[in-house]
Parts: structure tokens; sequence; C-alpha cells
């Protein structure tokens, strides 16, 4: 009788050690799931006749489309990173020409080419003029309200670049396939946001809409990204007057 009381306790025993293990798979699986990232399939389209919208040629690269997720009834936390993000002068050029982060990022410019740079920008994102600032050296900018800014240098006109600034932690850029890819989003509501650089606002401000994220729907399909027919890169410097160009061909950066 003694043994069946002691069987009785150690089987008890191994159906709670079982239903400790279930509960912490469970548990483990929805952590997995709420974890899995949230991915969006961006397409670039061409319009005719203001009506349809066909898919873009082959050629066209559906990279460097922005989704942002913002969440509906509650506020977004704020997600710190050690280093600061870089916009770097160098050949001429912004690297990268694309930068998504979140309200209240500070930017570095570091000037990595032998000659002066001037970072400014005169659009509705951030208002700002670095100034000019000699090789080797660096200015910050910190990135205080939402909107899209579209930075330039006084000096080189074919220099250009674009911060988008979001009130979210929860953002992604496409790659070469126009994937999406937004990292440790919880559960819950969230209102879709879309940027893309040949797209026009009116189009843009279409592609929003409410999604819901759970475990079960990590996937938010695609988004149809219009292109711009009549979108350009010109530009005026910083006074609102055309570049001035290189005196000569033996014209060398100062």
């Amino acid at each position: 009788m003694a043994n069946l009381k002691k069987w009785g306790w150690q089987m008890r025993g191994v159906a709670s050690a079982m239903l400790v293990f279930t509960v912490s798979i469970n548990e483990g699986a929805r952590i997995s799931a709420q974890n899995a990232p949230v991915t969006v399939q961006a397409e670039l389209v061409t319009r005719h006749d203001g009506k349809r919208a066909e898919q873009a040629k082959s050629a066209a690269d559906p990279s460097h489309v922005v989704v942002w997720l913002t969440p509906l009834g509650t506020t977004a936390t704020r997600r710190t990173t050690g280093k600061l993000p870089q916009l770097i002068q160098r050949n001429k050029s912004f690297e990268p020409h694309l930068l998504v982060v979140q309200t209240g990022s500070v930017i570095e410019f570091p000037n990595r080419d032998p000659f002066f740079h001037n970072v400014f920008s005169l659009f509705n994102g951030k208002r700002l003029d670095l100034g000019l600032y000699e090789a080797g050296t660096a200015k910050t900018a910190r990135f205080d309200r939402p909107g899209v800014s579209f930075l330039f240098c006084n000096i080189h006109a074919e220099m250009s670049a674009v911060v988008v600034a979001v009130d979210t932690p929860y953002f992604g850029t496409s790659d070469r396939e126009g994937r999406v890819v937004l990292s440790d989003v919880p559960d819950g509501r969230y209102r879709l946001h879309v940027w893309y650089e040949r797209s026009s606002p009116e189009d843009l401000q279409a592609l929003e809409h409410d999604v819901a994220v759970s475990s079960s729907a990590r996937a938010l399909g695609s988004v149809r990204v219009v292109l711009n027919p009549n979108w350009n890169l010109a530009h005026k410097n910083k006074y609102g007057q055309e570049y001035v160009p290189p005196p000569s061909s033996s014209y060398s950066d100062h």
C-alpha cells in the first residue's frame, strides 16, 4: 500500500512537471511568434490614364521604399542605439543616400573628402544649415520632428540625401526584392505608412491604412507604390539660386 501511495505521488510529480513543460513550450512559442519579424512587400507601379496602375518595368529597383507602423491608442516606445547614425560625405556623395531614424535621433555628418563640404535642408522635415566644414571633421544635427528632409551640399550640386524621421521604432526599408522587414513589433493595431522618393505625397498618403499585428498575422501583404512620372532631383542652392558652375575644366575643389 505504501508503495502504491509513493508511486501515486511520483506520477503526480511527473504530471505537474509535464504541465509546466507544456506551458513553457506554449509560452515560448507565443513569445517567439511575437518576436518574428513583420514583413511587407513593396511593388513599384506606373499609372496610366490616371486610373489604372501597372507593374513598373523590371529594370525598376524596388529598394528604398520606407514602411513604418505607428501604434494606435498607445505611445510608441523610444528605442536607443549606442552609436550615432551617420551620413558620410565621400566622393562627392552622401553615404547612404537614404537614412530612416526615430524622431529625436542625432545624426553625424563626417566629411571624408579632401575638401570642404556643406549640408543644408530647406524642406519640411528639418531645416538646417551646417555651414562649411573641412576634411576630417564632422558635424551633428538632431532630427526632433517627424518628416522628410532632403539634404544637399551648397558647393556640389550633385550631392543629395534623404532623412526620414518617424515617431516610432517600428520601421524598415525595402531590399532589392521589395521586401521590408520590421523587427520587434508587439501585437496590436497600427497605422501603416509608406514613403518613396519617386512617388507623390498624394499617392503615398493613399497607401496609409490600419493593420493588425498578431502571432498569426506577421505578413501584412503588399503595397503598390505609384511612380511619379514628373519626379526629378533638380534643386537650387541654399540661397534659392542656381549653382555656379566651376570656372574651368581645371577646377579643383576647395
